[in-house]
């Protein structure tokens, strides 16, 4: 789990090798974490699966936070309604496709 931030950046490298689904947790103090579901196709390059994770961050939690991708494989998520909050992997079924969070 990623502690608190008021922006994070989620890298991510590899192709995926397989479909499958990212669940993100995106979580801020004293509310009901969100959980974003994006599905991902097999053969999806880094730039269409964080895309996809974009897409997905948008639609499920768009109330809470913004989402932006930046250099192609990178999205970042930034705080829209609260000072901070946290993101995790709560699940990643996508052989090869590998997600770094650095806060911003």
């Amino acid at each position: 789990m990623a502690d608190g931030s008021n922006k994070w950046r989620l890298e991510f490298s590899g192709a995926a090798e397989s479909a499958g689904e990212i669940v993100l947790e995106i979580a801020a103090s004293h509310e009901t974490p969100i959980e974003v579901k994006a599905v991902i196709d097999g053969n999806d390059g880094e730039n269409h699966v964080a895309r996809k994770v974009k897409r997905a961050i948008d639609r499920q939690a768009g109330r809470i936070v913004d989402a932006e991708l930046d250099d192609g494989e990178d999205v970042l998520v930034k705080r829209h309604l609260f000072r901070q909050f946290s993101i995790r992997v709560v699940s990643n079924t996508v052989k090869g496709v590998r997600i770094r969070f650095d806060p911003e």
